[in-house]
């Protein structure tokens, strides 16, 4: 009989009534979305300066060591502009990757868009129609500024449209919906978030259009529109194409209206 009690599996033990239970297994803390902070903000803001210089720097280099001469001004802006993206945007991915080894687009929320195109390119025609009426009725003066000035020839206005539909959309909506807002609607409110990160976008187009602030608030009321479709989608593409289709609508309606480009078509 011992034999046999001694072959029996030992019964578990109990833990001491004073012993507390083990605890449960840590779960990782969760990950902050977005990253980066409003440090990372204030770098890639200061970063423009020096971004804008050196685009300059290069470009107008360039023209003097081909001898290139462009008297109506939009080759060279566009160039400028271009260079200063590229700049700024290859500074903004060394700090996602040197400081937060992470990629730079995913990180700006490239992403399918949720949203059919046809449905993204109608919102953006749609926004630019109410854009058009706001601008009406609060008598926007249509009269010229550095961007008129940019646009006076055929060839200008072909330039600025391609340049319109294209690059600018992209690096506008990964500058202000896809950095900034993301930080504002964490650190804020949805609401809160687009209409702040709208502001900025409106304010950085005061300048070209004559230090108009009318062009500035409506620009600010497209940005919101931008804004709303990037918070629903979590897709800063589908604001990019968006905007894109907005920026083609208002070009064509251009291409339309001008008397002295008849040959457009």
């Amino acid at each position: 009989m011992s034999d046999e009690l001694d072959s029996l599996p030992a019964a578990p033990h109990d833990p001491p009534p004073n012993e507390p239970p083990p605890a449960p297994p840590l779960s990782p803390p969760e990950e902050r979305e977005p990253f980066w902070g409003y440090g990372d903000v204030a770098l890639f803001v200061g970063l423009a300066i020096p971004c804008l210089l050196m685009s300059w720097g290069i470009v107008r280099g360039a023209m003097a060591l081909f001898h290139i001469d462009d008297p109506l001004k939009a080759g060279e802006a566009v160039a400028e502009q271009f260079v200063f993206y590229i700049l700024l945007f290859f500074a903004l991915r060394m700090i996602f990757l040197a400081q937060y080894g992470r990629p730079f687009w995913r990180s700006l929320g490239w992403r399918p868009t949720q949203m059919p195109v046809p449905t993204l390119i109608l919102l953006g025609i749609g926004t630019a129609l109410a854009i058009a009426l706001a601008s009406t009725l609060l008598r926007t003066p249509d009269t010229a500024n550095p961007m008129t000035e940019l646009m006076r020839d055929r060839t200008s206005l072909i330039l600025m449209a391609i340049f319109g539909t294209t690059l600018a959309p992209l690096c506008e909506e990964l500058a202000f919906r896809g950095f900034l807002q993301p930080l504002l609607v964490r650190s804020l409110s949805p609401a809160a978030g687009i209409l702040l990160a709208a502001l900025p976008f409106g304010i950085m187009h005061y300048w070209e259009y004559g230090n108009s602030w009318r062009h500035a608030l409506v620009i600010s009321l497209a940005g919101i529109a931008f804004g709303c479709v990037r918070h629903v989608t979590g897709s800063t593409k589908a604001a990019v194409l968006m905007h894109a289709a907005y920026n083609g609508f208002l070009f064509t309606a251009l291409f339309s209206t001008r008397k002295d480009l008849p040959h457009l078509w």
